[in-house]
C-alpha cells in the first residue's frame, strides 16, 4: 500500500511537465521537502504529460507521453518520490503504469468505465477526481469500477462542482461523504478555485483562495491535499491562475501540515 495513514499525504508539482528542466526545478524543491518533514509528510510528484482537456483547441498541451515518462523516470531516480499522472484512455493505463506510482483519472473522465478498468487492472494506485457534475456519494461506482478485477489501492479527489457558468464551489460534506467510500481523501486547492473556460479560451482562477479551499478541506477531514505549483504561473502553459508560486510552497505547504498535525492530535471528528 502506498498510502500511509500516519503522515499527511502532499500530491504537488505543475500543471503541465512543460519542460524537462522545470520539472527537475519544482522536483528538486518537492524533494527537499519532503527530508524536512518526512516524519510528517508523503510527497507525491505529480505533472501532466498531455493536457487533454484545454478550453481550446490552440492550448499547449505538453511534452507528450514519450518524453514524459521519460523524465518521470529521471525524477523517480534522482529524488526518490513516487510520480503520478493522469490518464485520459485505457490504452494508456499500462505503459503509464511502468513508470508511475499513481494513475490519475480526471474529473470529467470519472465516469468512464473502460478507463477506470483499465486503470485498475494495472494493479498501480488510482486517483479518481470527483467530477465537477457528481455527487459525492455517487464516486462508490466509479470505486466499483476501478475494483472490478482486483483489490487495487483507490484514493478519491475533491475539485469542486459546477456552480452555473464558469465557477465552482467546493462543497466540504463531499470529505466526510467520500471517506466512507475509500482513504485517502484529498482536496484540490489549486482546481478547487478555478474559473473554468473564464479565461477568453482558456481557464481562470483565483489563486488567492488556494489557502482557504486548502485548510478548509483539512478542517473537514481530508487525509492530503493537492497542490499545483511553479516558479513562474503568469508563464505557465496551462492553469496559470490556480497555481501556488514554488516560492510560497513551502510555508503553505507547513501550515496545511501543522492543521492536520494539530487535528489529529486533538482527535478532531469530522
Amino acid at each position: 500500500m502506498l498510502y500511509d495513514a500516519s503522515r499527511f499525504l502532499l500530491i504537488s508539482g505543475p500543471c503541465s511537465l512543460e519542460s524537462r528542466d522545470l520539472c527537475f526545478s519544482v522536483a528538486e524543491a518537492m524533494a527537499a521537502f519532503q527530508e524536512a518533514h518526512k516524519e510528517k509528510v508523503q510527497v507525491i510528484f505529480k505533472g501532466s504529460f498531455d493536457k487533454a482537456n484545454r478550453t481550446s483547441a490552440s492550448s499547449k498541451r505538453g511534452p507528450g507521453m514519450e518524453d514524459g515518462l521519460a523524465w518521470f523516470q529521471e525524477i523517480k531516480d534522482s529524488f526518490g518520490l513516487p510520480v503520478l499522472t493522469d490518464i485520459h484512455s485505457p490504452e494508456q493505463a499500462a505503459p503509464v503504469a511502468e513508470v508511475c506510482d499513481v494513475l490519475q483519472i480526471p474529473a470529467f473522465l470519472c465516469r468512464q468505465t473502460d478507463l477506470l478498468v483499465a486503470a485498475g487492472e494495472t494493479g498501480r494506485v488510482v486517483n479518481i477526481k470527483k467530477g465537477q457534475f457528481l455527487a459525492p456519494g455517487d464516486m462508490q461506482y466509479a470505486v466499483n469500477k476501478t475494483t472490478a478485477n482486483s483489490p487495487v489501492e483507490t484514493w478519491l479527489t475533491e475539485r469542486g462542482t459546477t456552480f452555473g457558468y464558469g465557477n465552482l464551489v467546493v462543497d466540504m460534506r463531499s470529505i466526510p461523504v467520500m471517506k466512507t467510500i475509500a482513504t485517502p481523501v484529498i482536496i484540490d486547492a489549486s482546481h478547487g478555485i478555478q474559473l473554468p473556460g473564464a479565461g477568453s479560451g482558456q481557464s481562470s482562477g483565483q489563486r488567492d483562495l488556494i489557502p482557504t479551499i486548502a485548510r478548509s478541506g483539512i478542517a473537514a477531514g481530508a487525509d492530503g491535499l493537492f497542490l499545483e505549483t511553479h516558479p513562474d504561473p503568469a508563464n505557465a502553459i496551462s492553469d496559470k491562475d490556480s497555481q501556488w508560486p514554488l516560492a510560497q510552497f513551502s510555508a503553505l505547504a507547513s501550515s496545511c501540515i501543522q492543521l492536520w498535525d494539530h487535528l489529529q492530535a486533538n482527535c478532531f471528528e469530522t
